[in-house]
């Protein structure tokens, strides 16, 4: 009888051992679940092979194609920076966020792209030109969340686009603001093209 309440005893305490260890990994896995729906969506390429080309969804279906080109140097300026993640996303050409959600129920936009950079800095995307909503007053913009090594992940201005009609009635405060992130759009090969250098500064990264 001793040894039968003994038994009975373990069996308990093991119970609640593997109760209070199942409770425990569990709320890990809502922690980790809340920290991943909450974390910038810079660092959701998952298990994707950074390079630094990368294509917007959609790129080849679209009429206005654009290609986004330029080198990603550090502070001083001459020295191209290595291992940056550079991420982007848009409205669709209607002007449209498209959302979507992904194996773990996290909401993004269906229009984005990461590309990494080796050891010369470049950098390309290939997505198209982003439309707007008449009845709003913003201007066309591609979004950017930058990444540096060892640094948390900034969000920079949007690039904008030289051809924007609304760009005369901005201020001229906010003109010159727009500028420093502006793409100048030219047509080569029945697609649009821009070239934009980022120079990596000591807090925020500056455009050339």
């Amino acid at each position: 009888m001793k040894k039968l309440t003994t038994l009975l005893s373990l069996a308990s305490l093991l119970s609640i051992c593997f109760t209070t260890m199942a409770q425990g990994i569990a709320s890990n896995a809502n922690l980790i679940a809340d920290d991943y729906k909450k974390r910038s969506a810079v660092y959701d390429y998952s298990e994707r092979t950074l390079n630094n080309i990368d294509s917007v969804p959609d790129f080849q279906a679209k009429a206005e194609k654009l290609k986004i080109t330029g080198t990603i140097y550090q502070s001083d300026g001459i020295t191209p920076a290595k291992d940056v993640i550079l991420y982007i996303f848009q409205p669709d050409d209607k002007g449209n966020y498209e959302m979507k959600r992904d194996a773990n129920r996290k909401r993004y936009v269906h229009h984005r792209a990461w590309i990494k950079t080796d050891d010369d800095g470049k950098y390309t995307f290939y997505t198209f030109m982003p439309g707007k909503l008449l009845r709003t007053k913003e201007l066309k913009q591609i979004h950017r969340i930058i990444k540096e090594p060892g640094k948390p992940e900034q969000e920079l201005a949007p690039f904008f686009f030289n051809d924007d009609p609304l760009i005369p009635e901005l201020t001229l405060a906010c003109r010159a603001e727009s500028v420093k992130s502006m793409l100048r759009i030219e047509e080569k090969d029945g697609m649009f093209v821009a070239t934009k250098d980022i120079k990596l500064g000591k807090t925020d990264a500056l455009e050339f």
